[in-house]
């Protein structure tokens, strides 16, 4: 196995109750401030909000998906634009994920094997051929930051023995991938899979820590399980992750889990859910998540939420959303989307604060308590 380089990350400061860092990650695009949450644009865009307003926002680094921009515009166009970044106007770190979440989500679609996952696309029915070496083929092409192994992720619930399945082959393909892999500046990072089987997550996990990646993520959470059974898997595989690497949990990004994700040593999160839910009249704010359909926000003038300077709220009342929403204006999506994608970035720039100064428990435990308030935790 050829060496690669060693992680660019720089731990900052952890705090010495509970496993949360602040650190620094280097990329060829620029540097990202951890904890931090990935805004996700998986076309190369991130939906209802341009890169101007994410720089606005704080975003550092947004997350792209090599399935689908292979399908279109495809990985030939991105490169000859010189590049994913310059593909979109976008002039910031970006991650892509390699394929493998649509090993799940589009279980319908494809056929797996120890070689890698025949798709029919979505879009005309042609066939697709996934394999770790395909999907570093795609990512170098791309030119993303961070590029993630190829895995298999495996549906909730599964069998053990599915999972051992899901295992055995995430690590065969990891090294496919090392094997495949050849761009310098682009760093790669490993994935732990293993369902919520706690010997299978570590088992997964001392087999590729002795691989030679910058960086680890934890893949397979969030597509079912309950929170308990989340957390206790962080538990197990957090432990046998280097501490000198980022630590990258994919596809999580409800507040609590942010909150909790960070107090077990988790460095970087990406989810759809501020974007998807600001389409549909969800706005997350300190008071609590809020449906501007309701009807009690019809004479409502008041800020969105108080305690935030995003555009929407400086600008915008809860009644002018709420009719916004009503009448099918595309400009409620936006103005939701820059809304609870500010949230999600003031939260991590709060987290961050926190454990550079010392307060993270004290952080922890009063955020969670608003959050229950709030209607966030059940």
């Amino acid at each position: 196995m050829k060496p690669r380089e060693q992680s660019r990350f720089t731990l900052e400061a952890q705090c010495p109750v509970t496993g949360a860092r602040a650190g620094w990650l280097e990329t060829a695009h620029g540097t990202v401030r951890t904890p931090a949450f990935m805004p996700v644009g998986t076309q190369a865009a991130v939906k209802a909000a341009g890169p101007d307003e994410l720089t606005e926002i704080g975003a550092e680094m947004i997350l792209g998906n090599t399935y689908h921009l292979s399908l279109r515009p495809g990985e030939e166009v991105v490169g000859d634009a010189g590049g994913i970044q310059s593909f979109m106007g976008w002039n910031r770190p970006v991650l892509t994920d390699s394929g493998g979440f649509q090993v799940f989500s589009l279980a319908d679609l494809r056929k797996l094997d120890d070689r890698g996952a025949l798709f029919r696309s979505h879009l005309d029915g042609s066939e697709l051929f996934f394999s770790p070496e395909r999907s570093m083929e795609i990512q170098q092409r791309l030119g993303s930051d961070i590029a993630m192994c190829f895995d298999e992720c495996v549906a909730y619930p599964a069998a053990e023995e599915e999972a051992q399945t899901g295992v055995t082959r995430t690590i065969r393909w990891a090294e496919r991938c090392l094997e495949a892999h050849h761009r310098e500046d682009q760093q790669l990072f490993g994935i732990v899979q293993g369902s919520v089987y706690p010997e299978l997550r570590r088992q997964c996990a001392r087999e590729l820590v002795r691989l030679p990646f910058p960086g680890f993520a934890v893949g397979g959470l969030s597509v079912g399980e309950s929170h308990d059974e989340m957390y206790e898997t962080l538990d197990a595989v957090v432990p046998e992750l280097p501490a000198g690497k980022p630590r990258y949990l994919m596809g999580v990004g409800y507040p609590p889990n942010l909150v909790e994700g960070v107090a077990r040593g988790i460095d970087m999160f990406d989810c759809v859910l501020p974007t998807r839910n600001a389409r549909t009249s969800t706005l997350f704010t300190w008071e609590g998540r809020k449906n501007l359909r309701n009807s009690a926000y019809a004479r409502d003038f008041s800020p969105l939420d108080p305690q935030c300077g995003c555009y929407c709220c400086r600008n915008f009342s809860r009644a002018y959303l709420r009719h916004l929403y009503k009448a099918g204006e595309i400009l409620a999506a936006r103005l939701g989307t820059i809304h609870n994608l500010t949230f999600f970035q003031r939260l991590m720039e709060a987290m961050r604060a926190s454990i550079l100064e010392g307060g993270f428990p004290a952080f922890r435990r009063d955020t969670m308590r608003r959050f229950r308030d709030g209607g966030y935790i059940p």
